[in-house]
């Protein structure tokens, strides 16, 4: 009986069986003893390969320097925007305060001449009620007697002291303090007598047809109302009513009054030379 020997297989040697573990372990024996052995020409050879490499990761740094970049000008821009978006705010209010000042002094160059522009250092409550004390007096030219108006050009006071730097005004509003004045289109006569708080009061002949909303103004170059009346109260025995008149003028809120010697006085009000 004929036996059959089966040759037997060198998995190391057959060509199907070298893994690729063996190819890249003899690509880098291979490599490793050219290296040694002629370093010239191998970095000759492999430096197409090497310029090929640097080209590509020049390039990856400059896609991923120009994403980093848009980024950058992304925020840049978020800035700029927030900034620009501050200073119109800025703008608007200065443009406000410019406004403001300029109504303060008058539209003719005869009352911006004499009108004195002085900021507010104190109101109520700091300040006694129905006074402001300005930081302007004798050095800037303030006179007792001169006509302190507010925002807008509506009067609200009348300079009751003065010192060095500082003015003391008391407003129409004051308790004792007495100004003629009128109401409305109608030019009503009334005496207005200051309440506190920012408040007057005037007696009105009952068929004046006097009604809330009324403006009220006194003698001056004031451009607005000095306030407007808030209430009407009747009494059937009265041949009169009495009216309730609110400040035009938010006088917690005043920062910077004109004054002006018009030479209009309130018919009572107490005033001194010294603070």
């Amino acid at each position: 009986m004929k036996k059959t020997f089966l040759a037997k297989r060198n998995t190391l040697l057959t060509v199907r069986g070298i893994s690729w573990g063996m190819f890249a372990l003899a690509a880098a024996l291979l490599l490793a003893g050219a290296r040694f052995f002629v370093p010239d020409a191998t970095f000759s050879l492999l430096a197409p390969v090497f310029r090929a490499s640097d080209s590509a990761a020049a390039v990856s740094r400059g896609v991923s320097n120009a994403f980093a970049d848009s980024a950058a000008r992304v925020r840049q821009n978020e800035i700029l925007a927030n900034e620009k978006d501050a200073l119109a705010v800025e703008n608007a209010a200065l443009q406000k305060q410019v406004d403001s000042l300029t109504s303060l002094l008058g539209a003719s160059g005869a009352q911006k001449s004499v009108a004195i522009l002085a900021s507010v250092a104190a109101h109520p409550p700091e300040n006694p009620y129905d006074t402001f004390l300005v930081a302007a007096g004798k050095q800037e030219g303030v006179m007792i007697g001169m006509e302190a108006f507010g925002p807008g050009g509506a009067p609200v006071g009348i300079v009751s002291a003065v010192s060095a730097s500082f003015s003391s005004i008391t407003l129409f509003s004051a308790p004792g303090v007495q100004t003629r004045g009128w109401i409305g289109d109608k030019n009503v006569p009334i005496t207005l007598s200051g309440a506190g708080g920012g408040v007057l009061r005037a007696a009105v002949a009952r068929d004046a047809a006097v009604a809330v909303g009324d403006p009220v103004f006194v003698p001056g170059p004031g451009m607005l109302p000095i306030g407007k009346v808030a209430r009407v109260e009747s009494d059937p025995s009265s041949p009169n009513i009495t009216v309730s008149i609110v400040s035009a003028t938010n006088l917690f809120s005043v920062s910077i009054v004109a004054l002006r010697m018009t030479g209009i006085v309130p018919m009572t009000i107490a005033t001194s030379t010294a603070l």
